[in-house]
C-alpha cells in the first residue's frame, strides 16, 4: 500500500481533461520549491487500496475523464494495478514524476506523462525554460505548449 492525500478534481494539470488527482506521499526527491512538500512524508495521507480507489472512481463517474497520480512511481508494483483499473473504467491516465524516465511497463499504462525534477531557476511547465516535459505517451508528442500562457 502507499498513502495518498485526499484526492482533488483538477482542471489544469492534464490538458483538455477533467482529472481526479491523487498526491502520493513518500516522495524522496525533495525538490526545492516543490508545490507539494507534504508529499515527502510517507506517513501522511491514507492508504490507497484497490477498493478505496474504485470507490473514488465511482463517486466521480461521469464527471472525470482522467486520473492523475502525483508521484507513486517509487511503488510501481502498487501503482500499475490502479492505472489498469482506471483504464478499464474508460479513463485516461497520467503520472507526474520528478524522474526523467520511468519503466516501459509503467509507460504502457499511461496516456500522459510529466517528467523532470522541479528546478526553481528553470520554472515549471508554464515556462519556456523548464527542464520538465509533458508528453502524450502514445504519440510521443510534447504538450508543454498547453501550459504556457500568452
Amino acid at each position: 500500500m502507499f498513502n495518498v492525500l485526499e484526492p482533488q478534481v483538477c482542471f489544469q494539470e492534464v490538458p483538455n481533461e477533467i482529472a481526479l488527482g491523487f498526491v502520493c506521499t513518500g516522495c524522496q526527491l525533495g525538490c526545492k520549491g516543490c508545490h507539494s512538500p507534504q508529499s515527502w512524508n510517507a506517513n501522511l495521507g491514507t492508504p490507497l487500496t484497490q477498493t478505496v480507489f474504485a470507490g473514488w472512481l465511482r463517486r466521480y463517474e461521469g464527471l472525470i475523464t482522467c486520473v492523475v497520480f502525483f508521484g507513486g512511481e517509487w511503488q510501481e508494483h502498487r501503482l500499475l494495478p490502479l492505472l489498469r483499473y482506471a483504464q478499464s473504467q474508460g479513463l485516461k491516465t497520467c503520472l507526474y514524476t520528478g524522474l526523467d524516465y520511468v519503466s516501459e511497463q509503467l509507460k504502457n499504462e499511461l496516456t500522459y506523462l510529466k517528467t523532470g525534477r522541479y528546478i526553481q531557476s528553470l520554472g515549471g511547465l508554464g515556462q519556456h525554460s523548464t527542464n520538465q516535459k509533458f508528453i502524450d505517451v502514445a504519440s510521443g508528442q510534447l504538450l508543454n505548449s498547453y501550459f504556457i500562457k500568452g
